[in-house]
């Protein structure tokens, strides 16, 4: 009998990749003060803890030992997924395989980067002169953000719409209680409609975006047709789901 497997008992390929993850990074170790943050932020961004999975980072934790379960438990009761730990001593990682956690090693000085706020934003409406994403309406207070959200950044409208002229860069987020627009590519998460608003809708001028969400209903990468990647696009909750349309 042959030891190599012929096509047909292949059930699976080991692939390298970069995915997007959001890191927690803890700076307390006790459950409930976790828990009232996360309800906070629960109640700001509803549509981001829609089963978001994320790496709990606990190098600046001083501690051997950990409440980790209680930790998971207090994520999970808030639609977060952790699916790894980074950093910690020994008991810490013993702590984390034994609940399968994947682990990570500690991010060396220096690199780490912190998923930040921009300033605040100034409240404006688009410039005549500037092109406008038919047909995109804005509602509210609208939020204008000039230049790249990069890597690591959040940018948010509590009240309103939001615009970035620019792009948003894999592994930034966008966020708003209205819509979105993008005068730019779309690589990172763009959330709109955060407060539960089904009206709302996010336009970009080149859709590669890591996640869309609007109301708490969403697609990742891997859901959008590739017919309508790298291209101008329009998304809104039509029918009890996510329609992407091109607007080219």
């Amino acid at each position: 009998m042959s030891l190599n497997a012929n096509s047909a008992d292949i059930a699976f390929t080991f692939k390298g990749g970069m995915l997007p993850m959001t890191v927690m990074e803890l700076t307390s170790a006790d459950p409930e003060r976790i828990r009232r943050q996360l309800a906070g932020k629960l109640s700001q961004s509803p549509a981001f803890f829609q089963h978001t999975p994320v790496v709990l980072s606990v190098e600046k934790l001083d501690e051997p030992h950990l409440a980790l379960e209680r930790i998971c438990a207090v994520c999970r009761d808030h639609k977060l997924l952790p699916v790894a730990v980074r950093g910690g001593a020994e008991p810490i990682r013993q702590s984390a395989w034994a609940l399968g956690l994947g682990w990570f090693a500690p991010v060396e000085e220096g690199r780490a980067r912190a998923l930040e706020s921009v300033a605040p934003l100034a409240e404006s409406t688009p410039a005549a002169d500037e092109e406008a994403l038919p047909p995109a309406q804005t509602s509210g207070v609208t939020r204008l953000y000039r230049g790249t959200v990069r890597s690591g950044q959040q940018v948010s409208s509590a009240a309103g719409d939001l615009i970035v002229i620019g792009a948003v860069n894999a592994g930034a987020e966008v966020l708003a209680a209205g819509s979105i627009h993008i005068y730019g590519a779309l690589r990172g998460r763009a959330l709109a409609g955060i407060h539960g608003n089904t009206d709302a809708g996010i336009y970009c001028r080149e859709l590669e975006a890591e996640l869309l969400s609007v109301a708490g209903n969403y697609k990742r990468l891997e859901d959008i047709d590739s017919q309508l990647l790298g291209r101008s696009a329009e998304v809104h909750f039509i029918a009890e789901q996510l329609d992407i349309k091109p607007l080219d």
